[in-house]
């Protein structure tokens, strides 16, 4: 994006990843798969995570399946996920071609008045 803009093509592909990922409990659980041991989790290990119904998880995980963030494998009862290989490498390097962007993202951490006031 810095060096060349997108076609429409890979701008409407990757607004569909970001979209997915624009609702904070899709990207909860997105982190959780990804970083569960063997990269894969039962939806039964994340329903207890979220105070939502276990149908709007499911709902969740479709919109991250759709939006190729996931793949699913059922299981005999239960349904496993996992990031797929390469799933994050585009936006991921969208991202990291984006000058400063880190910086300014843990600058606004550490300068915002309600994380640095003092328990005093």
């Amino acid at each position: 994006m810095v060096r060349e803009p997108l076609t429409p093509d890979q701008a409407e592909g990757l607004a569909g990843s970001f979209k997915a990922l624009g609702d904070p409990v899709r990207l909860r659980l997105l982190s959780l798969i990804a970083s569960h041991a063997g990269g894969e989790a039962c939806v039964c290990d994340l329903t207890g995570e979220f105070d939502v119904s276990q149908p709007t998880i499911s709902h969740h995980l479709k919109v991250l399946r759709e939006a190729g963030l996931l793949t699913s494998e059922r299981r005999a009862s239960w349904v496993y996920y996992r990031v797929p290989a390469g799933a994050l490498a585009a936006l991921a390097l969208l991202l990291d071609e984006t000058p400063g962007a880190v910086r300014r993202t843990s600058l606004s951490r550490t300068t915002n008045p309600r994380r640095s006031r003092s328990p005093i």
